[in-house]
C-alpha cells in the first residue's frame, strides 16, 4: 500500500482548523449568528464591586472598538433577542474581548454576570462562550454583563507595563465578537473525538498497527463529512470514529489519577488585587462545571485565595462551600499560600501550615493531608518534619522537573528531612501542573515514569493555571475518551487523597531521597529584589519580638494580648512569602506595594512591642518610655534566645559592659588596625580587610595574601528568566572593587567600646559606603554596607577567603542547617554553584571554623582551592544585589543597607548564636522604674533554641513554646517557666496534643524535661 500518512494528517489539520472548529458556533453560516447590542462603562480607577459595575451608566459600544487601558477595567452590557426560528436549538453567547493565542490568565480576562449580580462564567482565550440556559433568558431576551480586565501581557525583555505608574493609557484590546450563535453539539463532540485520536496517533510508533487504525478511521470520517454541511454530517463522521474510540486500553496501561486544578500565582505578572479577581473567575468556572459533571473533582490550594473569595465575593464562596460539602471542590495544600520554601524562616514556615490548615478546618471541617507545592523554586530539607507536625502525610511537587543539569531519579519516593522525618512524596511525570490531556502529555507520562515495574500510577493536575482559568469542558471531554483507550494511559478523575492512598499502598517501600530538593534553576531568586527580602526578614523577627513581649506582659500583668492583630499581621507576612513575591520574580507593582506593606507591618509591630515593654517596665517618676542609646539609665530588652551583654535570653535587664576595650590606630603603611583582645584586624589603604587574627587560637583567619570583604562585580545576563536565574558563566568575568574614594577611622559609641572604619567606593553609576566595626568583647567583625545602586544586569558579591580546609559548608535553613559540598566532583554538586542560607553560613575544620552571619541576605556561594603552599582557601561569598530587567526593569535601583558579620574561631553553636543576635538587636528603654524582667521561659541547654513564645491561638491564655535542636545532635534540656504550670503537653504545630501524647511530668510546678533528636522541633503547651 502506498504511504499516504502525511497527506491524510495534513488534510486533517486543515479541515479541523478551517471548517470544523469554526462551525461549532455557527461562524460559517450568517443566519446562525446574530449580533448582541453592546454598551460599555470604563471604570475610571481601580476595579469596583460588581454591584457598582452593574449600576453604572453605560454608553453604546461597537464591536471592533478599542478598549482597556493597561490594568484598567471595562464593564460591557450585552443584550440580544434569540430569533424565533432558533426555538429548540442549542444557543450560546460568544464574546471575544480581543483574545490572542496567549495562555489564559496572561492577558485580557472577563467574568460574565447576570443582571442580578450572579457570576456565571469566566472568559479567556480558550473559553469564549456561555450556553443560553446559563444566562436565564426571559421571553427570548438575553441580558448579561461582562467585567473585562485589561491586564497587559508582560512578555517583552524590558517593559514598563508592569506598573500603573509607568504603563500609560493607550488601549490594549479591541472587542472582536459579541453575538448569539447556534451551538452545534455534534460538531463540538467531533472536535473532541478528532483531537483525542489525532494527538494519540501522533505519539504512537509509525510502524505500529494502532497508529494506522486511527489514521484510517480519521480518513473515513473526513470522507463522510461534507465540508458544505459540517453540522449536518458531523454525527455520521463521529460514527466512523467510534470503533477507534471504543478499543480498550491494554491491561498493563499506566493509570493516571487526574485532578482538576488551576495553579494561580497569588502575584506574579499581575498585582495582588488582580489575583482576587482571578480566583473568583476560576471558582465560578469550576463550580459551574461541577453542576453538569458530577464526576469532576477540582483541587484548590492556598487558603489565602479562598479567604479572598470569602471576603470579596461571598456569593462565589457560598458556591464553593456547597461543592466542598459535595466532595467535588477539594481544598489541598494545608498552607496559607504556596510559599517559597528556601527563604522563609523556621517559624514563618510553621505558620504557613498553621494558618492554612486552620482555615480549612474552620471553614470546611476538613483536615488536609496532602501538601501541594508544585511551583516553588526548590524545597527545604526542613519541610518533611513540618509536614508531619502539621498533621499532613503526603507531599506533591512539580518544579523539580525544571532542573537543568540532572534528572531527578524518582517520581514516587519517601522524602527524608534533616531530622529524619520521612513523607511520602509524588512528582508527577507529566512534568506540568497545567495539563490538558494532550497526546503529547499522555505519552510523556508513560515515557517519563521512573517507577515502572514497581508502581503503576501517577497524578496529573489538569486545567489552565498560573494565571488561573482551570479545567474546561474540552478537558473533561478528553478525560472521558481517555478513560480506557488503546494506546494511551488510562485516565480516572479522583481526589488527590485517593491517589496518594492507592499509590502508597502499592509501593510500601519506595526509594528515599535525603535532604533538600534543590532546584537546578532560578538561583537568582535568592537575591533579586533585596528590599522585599529585607522586609520579610525584618517582619519575621519583629513578629517574634511582638509575640514574646506581649505574652510575657500578658502573663505578668494581664496585658491584653493582641490576638486578632497578630493573626492579621502574620497572614500579611505569609502572603508575601508567595513564591513569586519573596523570590523577587514579580512585576514592579507587586514589589512597590510589598515595600509599603512591610513598612506598615513594621510600624504596627513596633507599637505592639513598645506597648508590651512599657507594661513590663513602666517608666519611673517623671520619665518617658523613649528609647535611648545611652546605657546609663536604660534597661535592655533581649529578644534573642541567647544571653547578650549580661542580659539573659528573652529577658530584660541592665547590660554589663565588657571589661575589655577596643583600640583603633593608623598603621605605618596606611590603613588601620583594630584590636579588642579577641580579634586583631588589619584594614589596608584600599579599605580591604587583609588580616583577622583569632587571638585565642593564635590563628590567622584569612588566606595568605587574600583580602576579605572584597566587593566583586559580575556581568549578569542569564540565558532566560532574568529575575529568576543566574547562570554559571557569570563567574567567568569579575571586577574587584578596590578603588577607594574615602577611608577614615571613626568612633561610634562610648570611647573604648567601638571602633569603626568608614570606606567609600564609587563604581559605574553607584556609590558604596561601608562601616567596618569591632566592638569590645565581641568575637565578630561587623560590616554595614550602604549601596546607592544604579547598575544594570550586574551581580554584586562580597568575598571572604578563609584559610580553612572545608569540603562542605553548613547553611542555616528552617530549624537547623544543611551541608553542601564546596567541591564539584559530580554534576549534582557542580549544579549548586549558588546556594541559599538564612542567618548564617559556616565552614570549618575540626576545632576551628568561621561563619558569616547576615540580617537580610540569602544568596551565597562557596568554593575551595589549594594554594601553592599546600593550604586550602575556602571562599565564602554573600550575594548582595542584582539588577535584572525582567519583569521589573528597575529592579533594586536605589539605596540599600545590608548588614553582615565575620565570625572567626567559630563552631556551629557560635554561628547559630551570632545569627540570632545580628537579626534581633537589643532594645534600650530609658528611665525604667525597675531594672529587670525575667524570661517567661528558659532552657538550660544552649543546643536547644527557643524559636517562639506566644499565647495559644485559641485565646485560652495557655503559653506556647516552640523549640528545636540547633546543632545536629541529640540534646536534653529543662524547660523552666517563670510562672506556675498547670499542665505541659507536647503538641503539633496547630497546638493540638500529638497522637499518643500525654501530659509531661512537671517538676517543682515550673519545669519539664525535654529530649530532642537532631534538628527535632517540639511545641509545648503550658497551662497556667
Amino acid at each position: 500500500m502506498h504511504d499516504d500518512r502525511i497527506l491524510t494528517e495534513q488534510r486533517l489539520e486543515r479541515v479541523l482548523r478551517e471548517r470544523i472548529r469554526p462551525a461549532v458556533h455557527g461562524a460559517a453560516v450568517p443566519q446562525e449568528a446574530v449580533p448582541l447590542e453592546v454598551a460599555a462603562w470604563h471604570v475610571p480607577g481601580e476595579p469596583v464591586p460588581p454591584a457598582e459595575g452593574l449600576a453604572a451608566q453605560y454608553q453604546p459600544f461597537a464591536v471592533g472598538t478599542a478598549w482597556g487601558r493597561p490594568w484598567g477595567t471595562t464593564w460591557f452590557s450585552c443584550r440580544g433577542q434569540v430569533p424565533a426560528e432558533w426555538a429548540g436549538r442549542d444557543v450560546a453567547a460568544v464574546i471575544d474581548l480581543g483574545f490572542s493565542g496567549s495562555w489564559p490568565g496572561f492577558a485580557a480576562e472577563g467574568l460574565i454576570y447576570l443582571p442580578n449580580g450572579c457570576p456565571v462564567r469566566g472568559l479567556h482565550p480558550y473559553q469564549r462562550s456561555v450556553r443560553l440556559d446559563q444566562l436565564s433568558p426571559s421571553a427570548g431576551v438575553v441580558r448579561f454583563f461582562v467585567e473585562a480586565a485589561a491586564n497587559p501581557t508582560i512578555s517583552a525583555p524590558v517593559t514598563q507595563l508592569g506598573d500603573t505608574l509607568t504603563a500609560g493609557d493607550e488601549p490594549l484590546y479591541r472587542l472582536q465578537r459579541a453575538d448569539l450563535a447556534i451551538f452545534h453539539t455534534d460538531v463540538w463532540e467531533l472536535v473532541q473525538d478528532l483531537d483525542v485520536l489525532s494527538q494519540l496517533m501522533y505519539e504512537l510508533p509509525v510502524d505500529g498497527s494502532r497508529r494506522w487504525e486511527i489514521l484510517r478511521a480519521i480518513e473515513r470520517a473526513l470522507d463522510t463529512l461534507s465540508l458544505d454541511d459540517v453540522p449536518g454530517t458531523a454525527a455520521a463522521a463521529r460514527g466512523e470514529l467510534a470503533p477507534a474510540l471504543a478499543t480498550p486500553a491494554h491491561a498493563s496501561a499506566h493509570l493516571v489519577s487526574a485532578v482538576g486544578h488551576a495553579h494561580i500565582d497569588s502575584a506574579w505578572l499581575w498585582p495582588l488585587r488582580e489575583t482576587v479577581r482571578k480566583v473568583a473567575r476560576t471558582a465560578t468556572n469550576v463550580t459551574a462545571l461541577m453542576d453538569d459533571h458530577p464526576e469532576f473533582i477540582f483541587a484548590m490550594s492556598q487558603a489565602q485565595q479562598l479567604a479572598w473569595i470569602k471576603e470579596h465575593r461571598p456569593e462565589v464562596f457560598a458556591r464553593v462551600a456547597e461543592k466542598v460539602a459535595a466532595g467535588q471542590f477539594v481544598p489541598v495544600g494545608g498552607m496559607w499560600v504556596e510559599s517559597d520554601t528556601n527563604m522563609p524562616g523556621g517559624e514563618a514556615m510553621a505558620r504557613q501550615f498553621v494558618h492554612g490548615k486552620r482555615f480549612f478546618l474552620d471553614e470546611f471541617g476538613i483536615e488536609t493531608e496532602e501538601v501541594w507545592l508544585p511551583d516553588s523554586f526548590g524545597y527545604s530539607g526542613a519541610l518533611p518534619q513540618l509536614v508531619a507536625l502539621s498533621g499532613s502525610k503526603w507531599f506533591l511537587t512539580q518544579k523539580i522537573s525544571w532542573s537543568r543539569t540532572n534528572k531527578f531519579p524518582h517520581h514516587t519516593f519517601d522524602w527524608e528531612g534533616i531530622d529524619g522525618t520521612r513523607v511520602f512524596t509524588h512528582f508527577p511525570p507529566v512534568d506540568t501542573y497545567n495539563a490538558e490531556f494532550s497526546g503529547r502529555e499522555m505519552a510523556r507520562v508513560v515515557r517519563n515514569f521512573r517507577e515502572k515495574g514497581r508502581a503503576t500510577r501517577s497524578l496529573m493536575p489538569f486545567g489552565y493555571g498560573d494565571g488561573g482559568g482551570g479545567p474546561t469542558e474540552e478537558m473533561l471531554a478528553r478525560a472521558r475518551r481517555l478513560g480506557n483507550l488503546d494506546g494511551s494511559a488510562r485516565v480516572h478523575i479522583e481526589k488527590p487523597a485517593d491517589f496518594f492512598a492507592k499509590a502508597q499502598a502499592e509501593y510500601p517501600d519506595p526509594p528515599v531521597w535525603v535532604g533538600e530538593l534543590y532546584l537546578e534553576l532560578h538561583r537568582g531568586t535568592y537575591t533579586s529584589q533585596a528590599k522585599t527580602k529585607q522586609g520579610n526578614r525584618r517582619s519575621e523577627h519583629l513578629l517574634r519580638e511582638a509575640e514574646l513581649w506581649a505574652a510575657t506582659a500578658a502573663v505578668r500583668s494581664g496585658y491584653p494580648y493582641p490576638y486578632e492583630q497578630l493573626d492579621r499581621l502574620w497572614k500579611t507576612v505569609l502572603l508575601h512569602q508567595f513564591h513569586d513575591i519573596l523570590p523577587g520574580s514579580s512585576i514592579a507593582w507587586v514589589h512597590r506595594q510589598a515595600r509599603a506593606t512591610y513598612a506598615a507591618v513594621a510600624a504596627e509591630l513596633e507599637e505592639i512591642i513598645a506597648g508590651a515593654q512599657q507594661a513590663l517596665v513602666p517608666p519611673g517618676a517623671g520619665q518617658g518610655a523613649a528609647q535611648s542609646t545611652s546605657p546609663d539609665d536604660s534597661i535592655v530588652f533581649n529578644a534573642a534566645p541567647f544571653e547578650r551583654d549580661g542580659v539573659p535570653a528573652m529577658a530584660a535587664g541592665r547590660p554589663v559592659a565588657s571589661p575589655a576595650a577596643v583600640t583603633g590606630q593608623h598603621l605605618p603603611g596606611g590603613g588601620f588596625g583594630l584590636d579588642n583582645g579577641l580579634l586583631r584586624v588589619v584594614i589596608d589603604d584600599r579599605g580591604l580587610v587583609t588580616s583577622v587574627t583569632d587571638l585565642a587560637a593564635g590563628r590567622e583567619a584569612l588566606a595568605p595574601g587574600a583580602s576579605a570583604n572584597l566587593l566583586q562585580l559580575h556581568p549578569d545576563l542569564p540565558n532566560e528568566w532574568d529575575a529568576w536565574d543566574v547562570d554559571r558563566f557569570y563567574r567567568n568575568t569579575v571586577t574587584d572593587l578596590t578603588d577607594v574614594a574615602e577611608l577614615e577611622l571613626v568612633k561610634v559609641g562610648e570611647p573604648g567600646e567601638v571602633a569603626t572604619v568608614r570606606v567609600t567606593r564609587a563604581f559605574g553609576g553607584s556609590l558604596v559606603t561601608q562601616l567596618i566595626t569591632l566592638r569590645a568583647g565581641a568575637g565578630r567583625l561587623d560590616f554595614e554596607t550602604e549601596v546607592d545602586w544604579h547598575e544594570r544586569e550586574k551581580f554584586l558579591k562580597a568575598a571572604f577567603p578563609v584559610d580553612v580546609r572545608a569540603d562542605r559548608s553548613a547553611a542555616e535553613t528552617q530549624f537547623g542547617h544543611i551541608f553542601r559540598a564546596t567541591h564539584s566532583n559530580t554534576s549534582w554538586e557542580a549544579a549548586k554553584f549558588e546556594i541559599c542560607a538564612h542567618r548564617f553560613l559556616y565552614v570549618g575544620e575540626p576545632g576551628w571554623g568561621a561563619a558569616l552571619v547576615n540580617d537580610s541576605t540569602y544568596g551565597h556561594d562557596v568554593t575551595s582551592s589549594v594554594r601553592a603552599d599546600g593550604g586550602t582557601t575556602t571562599t565564602v561569598r554573600l550575594s548582595l544585589l542584582r539588577a535584572p530587567r525582567y519583569p521589573d526593569p528597575d529592579t533594586d535601583q536605589g539605596v540599600h543597607t545590608l548588614r553582615y558579620a565575620f565570625v572567626p574561631g567559630a563552631g556551629i553553636a557560635d554561628a547559630v548564636r551570632e545569627g540570632y543576635l545580628i537579626n534581633l538587636p537589643p532594645r534600650r528603654i530609658r528611665g525604667a522604674a525597675t531594672g529587670a524582667v525575667s524570661a517567661l521561659v528558659a532552657v538550660d541547654n544552649q543546643a536547644v533554641v527557643t524559636e517562639a513564645v506566644k499565647l495559644a491561638d485559641d485565646q485560652s491564655g495557655d503559653v506556647i513554646v516552640r523549640l528545636y535542636e540547633s546543632r545536629g545532635g541529640r540534646a536534653v534540656t529543662r524547660l523552666t517557666a517563670d510562672f506556675p504550670i498547670g499542665t505541659a503537653t507536647v503538641t503539633d504545630l496547630l497546638e493540638r496534643p500529638q497522637s499518643a501524647a500525654s501530659p509531661l511530668p512537671v517538676t517543682g510546678g515550673r519545669a519539664v524535661e525535654l529530649s530532642f533528636r537532631p534538628f527535632q522541633i517540639r511545641t509545648v503547651r503550658l497551662t497556667r
